[in-house]
Formats: C-alpha cells, sequence, structure tokens
C-alpha cells in the first residue's frame, strides 16, 4: 500500500497528521500474488476443484454439439431420410376401401426427382395360401408354413436398403415376363432348410410354384420382411391378382424428404395427388435441437456439480487462510488498512484462484472435446465465445466462493485480530 495525502487525527487531546493509506491495481495485484504462491500445493489442489467444473462444462457443451450431429447424422440414414406414400381411404371397418390409386411404375415417376435416392412399391398379397417346398398339401408337414407374401417392384429391395446374400434381387425382365420367381427372407430359408440356390430350388405359394432366386439378409426400413417371401409385382397380378401397391417407400437424400413429401403424390397420382397420404419425418433441425437439449441438461448437470464442489473448496480454503493470517490482518489494520483493503485482498486471492483454474480447465475441456472427437472420427464442434466466457465463468465461482472470507476477513477489529494472532 502507498501513501496518499495526509489528514489530522485525534490522538490524546493533540492534533496529528498522519498518511492514508492508498490500495493501487498494483499493490493488489502484489498482495494477490505473494497470498497465492505463498502456498503453492493447497492453492493448486483448491483450483484443481474449478479446473474439473470448467473443464466438465466445456467438453459438455462442446461433445454435446459435436455428438449431437452425429446423432442426427444417424437418424438421417433411416428415418429422416424416409417418405411413405399410402393410399386414402374412404369408409370405416370391412368397409374401407382405397380413395386412391398407386401405380406400380414409382422408379419411373420418382428418380427423376431431385433428392430422390431409391424408391420401390410393394402390396401384400392377400391370400395366397400357404407356402410349402412339396407339391402335396400335407396337414401335417413341418414344411408347410402360413408366411407373408409380398409383391414389390424391383426399386423396393434399395428403397428398403435391404441386402441379398445368396442370389439376386429380381429384374425388369422378370416383371416383363411374368417370370414365377421368388427372392425369400433368411428366416424362411433357414425354416425350409434352402441353404443353397445353385440348383434353382423351387416353392409353392398355393398351387403355384416359384423358383427361389435370391435370399434376402436384412432390410433396414422394414425387418419384417426377413420372414416373409417376395415376388415381381408382374407374376403378382397375374397369379393372385394383387393390382395395385400398398404403399410406395421413397429413400432421399438428407434434407431432401420434405420437399419430396410434396412432388411424390403429384408424380404418382397427378389427377388427384390429395388421394395419397405422404408420411414425411420430422425436421431434422429439430430433433437435432431436441438432442443437443437432452444431452446438454445431462451433462450440464454434472458440470455445475462439479463447480460447486470447486467453489466450496475456494470458500474453505479461503477462510482458513483468513484465519491463519489473522495476526496479518490485525498488523494491516493497525497501520492504516481499511476494511475495504482487507476484503479487496482476500477476494482478489479466491478470483485469482478461479481465474487460473476457468484458463486451465477451459484447456482441459477443448483437448477433451477434440480427444473423443478424433477417437471417434468426427468432426468437433465448439462455440468460438466457449474458450473465453469459462475463464470469465471461473473468476466469477471465484469471486462468489470469496464473499464471505472476505467479509469475515474485512470485520476484523485490530486489537481482537492483534491478540488472537500472537
Amino acid at each position: 500500500m502507498r501513501l496518499r495525502r495526509r489528514h489530522r487525527v485525534d490522538v490524546g487531546g493533540e492534533q496529528v497528521e498522519v498518511a492514508r493509506p492508498k490500495l493501487t491495481l498494483r499493490d493488489l495485484a502484489d498482495e494477490t500474488l505473494a497470498g497465492v504462491f505463498a502456498r503453492q500445493a493447497r492453492d493448486a489442489l483448491t483450483t484443481l476443484g474449478t479446473v474439473l467444473g470448467i473443464a466438465s462444462l466445456v467438453a459438455t457443451l462442446g461433445i454435446s454439439r459435436t455428438a449431437g450431429s452425429q446423432i442426427v447424422g444417424r437418424f438421417d440414414e433411416l428415418a429422416a431420410t424416409q417418405v411413405t406414400v399410402k393410399a386414402r381411404t374412404s369408409g370405416s371397418g370391412s368397409g374401407s376401401r382405397a380413395a386412391g390409386v398407386l401405380p406400380w411404375d414409382v422408379e419411373t415417376r420418382l428418380d427423376r426427382l431431385n433428392g430422390v435416392v431409391a424408391a420401390g412399391a410393394v402390396a401384400e398379397v392377400q391370400n395366397p395360401g400357404a407356402a410349402r417346398t412339396v407339391p402335396l398339401r400335407d396337414p401335417e408337414a413341418v414344411n408347410e408354413e402360413l408366411v407373408p407374401v409380398y409383391a414389390a417392384s424391383i426399386g423396393f429391395l434399395d428403397a428398403v436398403r435391404g441386402t441379398i446374400s445368396d442370389g439376386r434381387w429380381f429384374d425388369q425382365g422378370h416383371v416383363d415376363r411374368v417370370d414365377r420367381v421368388a427372392v425369400i427372407g433368411a428366416d424362411i430359408a433357414d425354416e425350409f432348410g434352402i441353404s443353397r440356390l445353385d440348383s434353382q430350388p423351387g416353392i409353392f405359394i398355393g398351387d403355384e410354384l416359384f423358383t427361389v432366386i435370391g435370399v434376402l439378409d436384412s432390410a433396414a426400413r422394414d425387418t419384417g420382411l426377413v420372414s416373409s417371401i417376395i415376388i415381381p409385382y408382374s407374376s403378382g397380378a397375374e397369379r393372385f391378382d394383387t393390382t395395385r401397391p400398398d404403399r410406395v417407400v421413397i429413400e432421399t437424400e438428407v434434407g431432401a424428404a420434405s420437399l419430396i413429401a410434396e412432388q411424390a403424390p403429384i408424380a404418382l397420382n397427378p389427377n388427384a395427388p390429395e388421394s395419397l397420404n405422404v408420411q414425411a419425418p420430422r425436421d431434422p433441425a429439430k430433433t437435432k435441437a431436441a438432442v443437443a437439449d437432452d444431452v446438454n441438461q445431462l451433462f450440464l448437470l454434472l458440470g455445475l456439480i462439479s463447480l460447486i464442489v470447486g467453489a466450496i473448496g475456494i470458500a474453505n480454503v479461503t477462510l482458513v487462510t483468513v484465519m491463519e493470517r489473522t495476526g496479518e490482518i490485525g498488523l494491516r489494520r493497525a497501520l492504516g488498512a481499511s476494511r475495504r483493503h482487507i476484503g479487496m485482498q482476500f477476494l482478489a486471492e479466491s478470483m485469482a484462484m478461479g481465474l487460473v483454474g476457468g484458463i486451465i480447465g477451459a484447456s482441459v475441456g477443448i483437448l477433451t472435446v477434440v480427444a473423443v472427437a478424433g477417437s471417434r472420427h468426427w468432426t468437433p464442434v465448439l462455440d468460438l465465445w466457449l474458450p473465453l466466457a469459462a475463464p470469465l465463468a471461473g473468476a466469477l465461482v471465484g469471486l462468489i466462493a470469496g464473499l464471505y472470507p472476505s467479509i469475515r476477513a474485512a470485520r476484523m477489529e485490530p486489537v481482537d485480530a492483534l491478540r488472537a494472532g500472537t
């Protein structure tokens, strides 16, 4: 502390000139650094709580934004890129009928739309009869099953993201020739004991014999297909009178689902697009916001808890420091230091610990975000204001934590402090 203008005080009936002390910023910085570095080990452990809290907050915000983008990307791979079109029905119950009409040539109509990746139509065959591997019906035979049978267009496999483990999917030639070929699900192949297709195995659907040309191993958009039989739509129309598809499945590019949902009814039924019902995914931006909010709420709570623990640690150590330096406080007060000077000194020390903790914590948090993103091959996402705001948040934590200890130090009377410190 430096001396500033003199003033007179009454001492024993005599007027004595004394110098009133002045606490400059430089003096405050010097005393703060001296107080902090006097107990380096203890202050370092105290600052660790703030480091963990700030690092948790920075890492939480960064990882949540990064993970939120990745999670939305995963959603986009399936739900957010799928549009389903069905014909509206009129009436209710058993008397309901389709008010709209869907065509089978959906690939020709939809593939020219910008944003369509794949499209296909499908209809469930009504009352096809039991599926079996022998021509004779045997009620006690184990190789006769009532399984779902679907008639589909050639683009349906790509639309549902299906994979063929053996054989192939039917093509336009099969459709044009009305070939009696079938693709069976992997579960049906295991049930019927069909393990090889080079011998052109056949299955009976009702009384109709179909040659198995492929085994469907998976279908990401419709997992039930692995337990069904799929035939070309032309064969379904000729053999089972399946003339119209039940639904059209469209895979779109990311972000194009809403546009395709508007254009698909017009392309499929230009005379009456309102007769078709379109099911489109939620807006990806809303999904991203919802995911980010959920992740933020979970991890921010953990970060705040860490900050509270750090604040308690700073308050505790600062309070212990006040008790240890009671004699020093009394001596400073006796030499003319005001209550404000004492309070500012201890408050500055606690803020310094919080600021250092905030800087280190921000650095650790940023490195954590980069490390996690790198390990998952993600692109790290971090707000630019966060590295600047984190040290300020640490200083604020130190300020709040040091309020009570600094007030207690400022309220000490010089005589009592000197007596307690000796």
